[in-house]
Parts: structure tokens; C-alpha cells; sequence
């Protein structure tokens, strides 16, 4: 019989952090005691403090530079007051008060680049026709974050929910429209495929793709119909999560909601935010997160009309680990 999982340790690819800013150079170490993880991905949100952006930082374009989910920005030029550096068990900051701001809290959401984990980031240059771009999962991926790096441009999502030829975008609450020239075919386990739109494939232009598929036991991209009831769907996951972002797909004015186990990180009493919004966080009592999943408790169009929602998570640890042994509720 196979293994349930092969990642018993999912802190060894993916951290929730909350650090304190202090407006100077600024150490964060993972705070958990398991497996230390230099990340490839570091997405900061200042929690309390409205109209501060998110700030996305990767391994690839290099620290110092950031792309912001909730806009279509351009990527930052390289600034030492940003994120200076990748570390083997967390990462510095220095002293911008957007991602470091004296006595304020911010949350972290770290990844680390693996196949084993199904994530993977990759560059390429447009060449404004049709185009075949190579990644390295080594599966299909289910989830697809694409941005251009040199002008504004929205962030293009193609998830499985949505389909080839169609796509949302990370920066906007839209509902799923045509973009038959921009994801024009579905991605194979090799390969996305790319249609002539310059949002994800101008000539001369260039792009980082950000591509996740589904790990047993680690992480899980799907979807669900609500019921705008109390008694709400229930999900599957196959673990407790760690963090988990919905998005309705098939109406407008629909956020994205990312919840996750630090804030305050127990049922029923969470805090979410958007991550097409620069808004502080909000209280979200209409959650329970589970051993294996996660059910809605709540009626209304953030997470649970009677309509399709897209929903992406990662493991806090897995329902049965490798040896067989069950985790427990929270």
C-alpha cells in the first residue's frame, strides 16, 4: 500500500510567521521548532495599519525587489530597505516601515520552491505569438499566478476550476472572464501554454510564473459550491491547514479571503485578509478548520452562497502521516 503522504513535516516547505517590526535591520527566524527552511517565496501583509500593500518577494527576480498582489505594479527596483535576504531558517528585513514599520505586527507566508511539494517559479521572456514555457513540477499544475515584470500589468490566474482560456486575477474581486489569447490551452505536465496576450506574453517582455499543483497530505487546490447556510460545505482536505485563501469564482465583487493558523489561529475565531485589498485584517468567526479539512459555519458571498468558490491550502500536518498515525482536531 502507498503512503498516505511522503511530506510528514510540512514546515520543511511552507511557514506562517508573525514577527513585530522594529524599523531597522530585522532577523526573522521561523519560530517553530521543526525542520529549518530557507524560503523561495515571502509574502508580507502589516496587519493593523490600513492601506499598507501586500509584498511579495522571491528567490528568482532576487531579495530586494517585490511585487505586490493587491496591485498590477511593476516589479520594485532593488532597495536595501526591503527584504535584503533569504535565510536558512527565516529571512532579514530592513527598514521600510511597509514591511517593517516600528512596533507593528505583520504577518509571513513562506514557501519553499520544490517539486516534491508541487511549487515552482519561472521566468521567461514573451514573444508576443503563441508560446510553450517550460516548468519543472513534474504534474500538471492546478494553480498559475502569472505577472509581467517590467509595466503594470494584472496579475493572470488560471486555476482548474476556471479552465484553460478563461482566467481571474489575484488583484481584482472579478468574477472568471474569456482570456482565450492568455492561458489558450491547458498545461501539461511540462509545459504552460501561452497564447499572444501581452498580459502574459508581449513581445520583449518578461514574466515570472508562480505554479502550484496538489501534494497528498501537504496542500490541496480545489473547489466547493456553498449553501448560505450555518451548516455549512464541508472540504476535504486530507490535513489541518496551516493557511487557506477562497475565491468565488463565478461572480463579481468576490475577494480573495486568506486565513491562517497564527491568527488567532482556533475555531471558530480567525482573521482573514484580502489579497486583492490593502485593508487591515478582519475577525472571521464562520470557519471550523478541521483534522482533514475545513467547513464553512456561515451564510454569504464571502465563502459560502450557493455558488463555486476555488480554494488553495497547505498542511499544518497530515491527516496520517507516512506511518499511519493520525494527527489530531484542533
Amino acid at each position: 500500500m502507498a503512503a498516505y503522504t511522503t511530506i510528514d513535516d510540512p514546515s520543511a516547505y511552507f511557514k506562517v510567521q508573525l514577527y513585530t517590526g522594529n524599523g531597522s535591520t530585522n532577523v526573522i527566524t521561523f519560530d517553530d521548532t521543526d525542520t529549518n527552511m530557507q524560503p523561495d517565496v515571502v509574502w508580507l501583509k502589516n496587519r493593523n495599519s490600513s492601506g499598507h500593500d501586500h509584498f511579495l518577494f522571491n528567490s528568482v527576480n532576487g531579495a530586494e525587489r517585490f511585487l505586490s498582489p493587491n496591485d498590477n505594479g511593476a516589479l520594485a527596483s532593488a532597495d536595501s530597505s526591503y527584504l535584503t535576504s533569504f535565510n536558512s531558517d527565516g529571512f532579514t528585513l530592513g527598514s521600510s516601515d511597509g514591511m517593517n514599520e516600528n512596533t507593528i505586527t505583520f504577518v509571513s507566508w513562506n514557501w519553499k520552491e520544490s517539486a516534491t511539494a508541487g511549487f515552482d517559479i519561472v521566468t521567461y521572456t514573451g514573444n508576443g505569438g503563441t508560446q510553450n514555457v517550460s516548468h519543472s513540477l513534474s504534474a500538471v499544475p492546478e494553480l498559475i499566478f502569472t505577472k509581467r515584470l517590467e509595466s503594470a500589468q494584472d496579475w493572470f490566474v488560471f486555476t482548474t476550476a476556471t479552465g484553460a482560456q478563461k482566467a481571474v486575477f489575484l488583484n481584482s474581486n472579478s468574477a472568471e472572464s474569456s482570456q482565450a489569447n492568455a492561458y489558450d490551452a491547458a498545461p501539461t505536465s511540462s509545459i504552460i501554454n501561452y497564447g499572444n496576450d501581452n498580459g502574459v506574453n508581449g513581445s520583449s517582455e518578461t514574466y515570472t510564473a508562480f505554479l502550484w499543483r496538489s501534494v497528498q497530505g501537504f496542500s490541496k487546490m480545489g473547489t466547493y459550491i456553498g449553501n448560505n447556510n450555518a451548516d455549512g460545505a464541508y472540504v476535504h482536505l486530507g490535513f489541518r491547514p496551516a493557511w487557506l485563501m477562497i475565491k468565488r469564482t463565478d461572480a463579481s465583487s468576490s475577494d480573495w479571503v486568506i486565513m491562517d493558523n497564527k491568527r488567532l489561529g482556533y475555531n471558530p475565531d480567525f482573521r482573514i485578509n484580502y489579497a486583492n485589498l490593502a485593508n487591515n485584517e478582519e475577525a472571521y468567526p464562520e470557519i471550523d478548520w478541521l483534522a482533514n479539512g475545513f467547513k464553512l459555519r456561515g451564510a454569504g458571498a464571502l465563502t459560502n452562497d450557493p455558488n463555486t468558490y476555488f480554494y488553495m491550502a497547505f498542511a499544518e500536518s497530515p491527516f496520517v502521516n507516512s506511518k499511519g498515525v493520525p494527527n489530531n482536531a484542533r
